[in-house]
């Protein structure tokens, strides 16, 4: 991750590869947001706009020429939008803008950030988006390749706050929070031939050790115990892999904790879809489809590491879903944890028995509120698209999940569970099946989770489309793993804890 720093020197004699300003879309044109860029440069870039096409739309980058009174070689203008009613720009504009801005500088040493920000709060959002952004998975690729796409090493965000403990305190906030998606990112990006049930349980322990999660324990159920454990959907899923399923549970318990909070997180390292195969196009995005799971390990411990207030317990349920000839078959019926019995009419739709197990292991637990989170249906990219993610579940506990998204710039969309479709998930041998009609099949997925929750408080975050960016990047995330879910479930965590996001 980059190394970022606050100063409060003025950004025009700062030395550095690139000094990064805003740009805006007026009525008249364009206009520079930079109150310390010498008034000829402003009036230059003004000038020439149309012709470089500059427009100061949202997440439009374009780098020009510095020219004289500016001592970084380069001026990378990054698109605000349109200003807000009172002048300013939405926070969610500010970690754009940065993000992209910093994106483009990949390969770079240095860079300066000088965009507008009237509190510290709009500060935090500049420094959460320069550091999204500051993101590549080059693991795998050549020295001279990786080094093309290494992100700018160092980051100086130009403030007047420079020296407040506010600000000094979302610099911090920010670079926990940038790890957490970093790492969820990495998870989502390693190939499937490395990452396995037993290595992902291994990578969570490293992950608590080595990021200073202080207080977080680790247990990990394997494939025998789970058996043993009456895990039914874990073992079944996982059954016709050579590498067995795991269970990882994550426990923070900090002292005089205000609340206890499970976090459920789908973590199917590679999904063929087992006997009900996928087509083979497309495939290779599966390994994206644990992201829940690397989502919820990143959040625990990121809460750790800011030391919330609050009980966080996070379960990662880890198979990987192959065709073996050990492989369950349409019409197995498998016993989840707690005794319920379902009918798996097609192997494919996976991820919902070894969350039901999951979940029952957090209601068994005890938790004030359950957050499950999942890449679980490909009805959820056909109502809401790449990028929107659904929530669904217990009406307050949805709404809160809401909130949490808008405030740290996630979108989710909340959604209804019509009782009606529940319908469609009755078996004729089983207490359910696990596929239902086809018409509202993500609903109908969020109805067969909701019968493992007793009646818990409990929200179920789909993130099936905006997991894996299969498109070209775009503002601060990249193509690839996204960590989409990990600032919403943190937000939601700092919400619980009366600590401001």
């Amino acid at each position: 991750m980059a190394d970022l720093t606050l100063t409060g020197k003025n950004p025009t004699q700062l030395s550095a590869d690139a000094l990064v300003v805003g740009t805006c879309s007026t009525s008249d044109g364009v206009a520079v947001v930079a109150d310390q860029l010498p008034a000829s440069v402003v009036e230059r870039i003004e000038t020439l706009a149309p012709r470089l096409g500059v427009t100061g739309a949202l997440q439009e980058v374009r780098t020009v020429p510095a020219g004289d009174g500016v001592a970084a070689d380069v001026l990378v203008l990054a698109g605000l939008g349109e200003r807000q009613e009172d002048g300013t720009f939405d926070r969610e504009a500010l970690r754009a803008a940065a993000g992209s801005a910093v994106r483009s500088l990949a390969g770079s040493a240095s860079a300066v950030v000088a965009l507008p920000a009237i509190d510290e709060s709009e500060l935090g959002a500049v420094v959460e988006g320069a550091l999204l952004g500051a993101y590549s998975y080059t693991a795998y690729r050549d020295a001279k390749a990786a080094a093309k796409q290494t992100p700018v090493g160092t980051l100086q965000v130009a403030t007047s706050f420079a020296r407040t403990a506010r600000a000094k305190a979302a610099v911090a906030r920010a670079e926990v929070l940038a790890a957490a998606v970093h790492g969820a990112r990495d998870l989502v990006n390693t190939p499937p031939n490395v990452l396995y049930p037993a290595s992902f349980a291994d990578a969570a322990r490293t992950a608590v050790k080595e990021l200073g999660a202080k207080g977080v324990k680790v247990t990990v159920l394997d494939d025998k115990q789970l058996a043993a454990g009456g895990y039914g959907g874990l073992t079944g899923v996982g059954q016709g892999s050579a590498r067995g399923p795991r269970l990882v549970k994550l426990t923070y318990s900090p002292a005089k904790a205000t609340g206890k909070v499970a976090l459920v997180g789908k973590g199917i390292t590679f999904d063929t879809g087992g006997i009900s195969i996928k087509p083979a196009a497309g495939m290779d995005s599966m390994k994206s489809d644990m992201a829940g799971a690397a989502a919820v390990l990143h959040t625990v411990v990121a809460a750790a590491r800011l030391g919330l207030p609050v009980a966080v317990t996070g379960y990662l349920c880890l198979a990987e879903n192959m065709p073996g000839g050990n492989a369950q078959r349409p019409a197995d019926v498998v016993t989840i944890r707690g005794g319920k019995t379902v009918e798996v009419l097609n192997t494919d739709a996976e991820g919902r028995l070894v969350m039901a197990d999951g979940l029952v292991s957090a209601v068994e637990d005890g938790h004030d509120v359950v957050l499950d989170i999942a890449t679980l249906t490909g009805a959820q990219m056909v109502a809401l698209g790449r990028r929107v993610s659904a929530v669904m579940g217990t009406e307050d506990v949805r709404d809160e999940v809401k909130v949490a998204a808008d405030t740290v710039g996630e979108q989710f969309w909340p959604m209804p569970l019509p009782d009606e479709l529940a319908e469609g998930l009755r078996s004729k041998v089983a207490d359910i099946a696990n596929v239902g009609e086809r018409w509202g099949g993500m609903l109908a997925a969020g109805l067969f989770l909701r019968s493992f929750i007793e009646g818990t408080p409990w929200a179920h975050l789909d993130i099936a489309g905006p997991a894996y960016n299969e498109k070209g990047a775009f503002g601060y995330t990249p193509a690839g793993g996204t960590g989409v879910g990990v600032r919403t479930m943190l937000g939601f965590l700092e919400s619980r804890a009366g600590v401001e996001s």
